[in-house]
């Protein structure tokens, strides 16, 4: 029997119980033609969205609830680099077919960090048709105190969190690409970095409480060569990058030769580390405070007066692609 868009909002995405809507400001939820919503008092509504679509962010067989673990952490990473708190999300959900095993995975997947991040699923919408995933996401932010591309000022370390290319190599083991370096290592690092592409881990504890100390931030979706020119370009500097500072993780190095694994820091994109600038008299504040929350902060470089970025590798110039992942490209 074939369920119905009734039937598949009733029995996978409409839940009981939970936060009271005092706690979660939701007033009306899902079962109305629209959400009704509070915003505390004093704060500013910070709203992203994100479409993944079957085949370009992540592979057809994948595990349903890996997908919906990605479809949130994606959409929660970009609230992260804002510092903002989220509350809220809505779902727009179009599939080939109405596969109970399916959907139950998936829903399994985004509830399960829907319920870490405190996030009510409010809304959304089901329709027929290739496999694609739409997420808005809300939160909220006191007034003013929101983290933008555009802070950062001459002088100021450029960090970022966790390690770099760690997705591009679980990508790269999802697909079965690198046949040689699959058999040769670890279960452990396969099993690492395959999670790491699967289900990032969105930064938004420390986002949050990272306000009022980094001067810029944004999330790392395209790739560090992609995605650092449009902070610098928003904060009308320069940026240059020791490309041998970047944080490569034990697993990653297992898996592939130091080369390959800074291209994958570089270029491949999917770690949804947050990317920040910070004043260097409070550098040693904000390494202190990542530490707090058990992440790894790494200084990589700086921003400069002028325009562009550059890249070195132990004290010599080198030129980097200026590319990150572009659908359009």
């Amino acid at each position: 029997m074939s369920l119905s868009e009734f039937e598949i909002i009733q029995r996978f995405f409409t839940r009981s119980g939970g936060r009271t809507a005092l706690q979660s400001g939701t007033r009306l939820g899902v079962g109305d033609d629209a959400a009704l919503l509070a915003v505390p008092p004093g704060c500013e509504l910070v709203a992203a969205i994100d479409t993944l679509v079957a085949a370009h962010h992540f592979l057809p067989d994948a595990a349903p609830r890996a997908i919906g673990h990605r479809a949130l952490a994606v959409n929660l990473s970009d609230l992260a680099a804002m510092g903002a708190t989220p509350a809220w999300a809505l779902l727009a959900l179009t599939l080939p077919q109405a596969d109970e095993a399916w959907l139950s995975e998936f829903s399994t997947g985004w509830f399960e960090l829907a319920d870490c991040h405190g996030v009510d699923l409010v809304g959304g919408d089901t329709t027929r048709g290739p496999l694609t995933i739409s997420v808005q996401i809300l939160g909220t932010v006191e007034q003013g105190t929101a983290l933008r591309r555009s802070g950062g000022r001459a002088g100021d370390c450029i960090v970022v969190t966790g390690n770099l290319g760690d997705a591009g190599a679980g990508l790269a083991i999802a697909r079965g690409a690198h046949g040689h370096a699959i058999a040769t290592a670890s279960l452990a690092a396969i099993d690492e970095l395959r999670s790491r592409f699967e289900y990032p881990v969105p930064r938004v504890g420390f986002g949050r409480a990272a306000r009022g100390i980094a001067s810029a931030a944004m999330d790392l979706s395209d790739g560090l060569a992609g995605d650092l020119p449009k902070l610098a370009q928003a904060s009308g500097l320069a940026a240059h990058i020791e490309v041998e500072r970047l944080p490569l993780s034990a697993a990653l190095l297992s898996f592939a030769s130091l080369p390959q694994a800074r291209e994958w820091a570089l270029s491949a994109g999917d770690d949804y580390e947050l990317l920040m600038t910070v004043p260097r008299s409070r550098y040693q504040q904000l390494h202190d405070l990542a530490a707090g929350f058990g992440l790894r902060l790494t200084r990589i470089g700086e921003l400069r007066a002028g325009g562009g970025v550059t890249w070195s590798m132990d004290g010599a110039d080198i030129r980097v692609a200026a590319a990150g992942f572009d659908h359009f490209r």
